[in-house]
């Protein structure tokens, strides 16, 4: 089967880029399942209900997310319902959502990393005892990693390898070259990379950005307006092993009107 795994997506030009090409990329390469980190969806920060269901029906089948999904008080409630989103599994027990979800045959988990960031649970431990409860174990299992230090990526990686499928990494917005299969047969990948507009800072306009950078002082971010850009990563899996035995990367760029 093929898996396709969409980078980050900021903001409106985010949501063109999967507007353009999520449909056509499904029919050109026969993709059986599409997973996108949308926890920037609604402008630059946060999901919203409608920026969820205009993702969902232009052609995602479900939406990861990381630290931003609280951002829009909005989003809380469906991350309990039948919505195909994503909270990450490491985030304290009791919280709104879910941190896996079981699309057809294949079983989609998020995580967060701890480096550089929050105080979380131990993903490297959540995951051990979500593999452990599992019954039965699907065979094919994709986990998007939405960490900051690539380190701790491909430390994950490694931890996990032959035991899931793929360890696809998300969060830092910058596409990395390391795609790979693992020994045991796990596809990663450090970061997917971005859907959103390319002429920014990771998303945001530059401008503001270098002010921050410039002065040390609070600056207000919004999403930058050049053309959008999709990066992606499309895993290959064996169904009955479980094994992956492809990974490429896809970049699509929207031309000016």
């Amino acid at each position: 089967m093929k898996i396709l795994a969409i980078g980050d997506i900021v903001g409106r030009p985010g949501r063109q880029a999967i507007h353009k090409f999520v449909h056509g990329l499904r029919k050109r390469y026969g993709i059986n399942l599409v997973i996108a980190n949308g926890e920037n969806a609604a402008g630059g920060f946060g999901l919203t209900v409608n920026t969820s269901h205009e993702l969902l029906g232009d052609g995602i089948d479900v939406l990861t997310s990381g630290n931003h999904i609280w951002a829009q008080k909005e989003i809380i409630p469906y991350l309990d319902a039948d919505t195909p989103i994503l909270r990450p599994l490491n985030y304290p027990s009791g919280v709104p959502g879910r941190g896996y979800l079981l699309i057809g045959k294949t079983l989609v988990v998020n995580l967060i990393g701890r480096t550089f960031m929050n105080s979380y649970d131990c993903p490297f431990r959540a995951m051990d005892r979500l593999l452990e409860d599992l019954d039965p174990k699907p065979k094919v299992i994709i986990v998007d990693f939405h960490a900051e230090a690539t380190s701790e990526k491909v430390a994950m990686g490694r931890y996990l390898d032959g035991r899931v499928s793929a360890v696809l990494g998300t969060h830092t917005h910058v596409g990395t070259i390391d795609t790979k299969i693992l020994t045991g047969g796990t596809a990663y990948v450090t970061d997917i990379g971005m859907t959103g507009p390319e002429d920014s800072v990771i998303g945001d306009d530059a401008e503001s950005v270098l002010q921050r950078f410039l002065t040390m002082m609070p600056h207000h971010l919004s999403v930058g307006k050049g053309q959008p850009v999709l990066n992606a990563i499309m895993v290959e899996v064996d169904e009955n092993s479980g094994k992956a035995t492809g990974i490429e990367r896809i970049q699509r760029e929207m031309t000016a009107p």
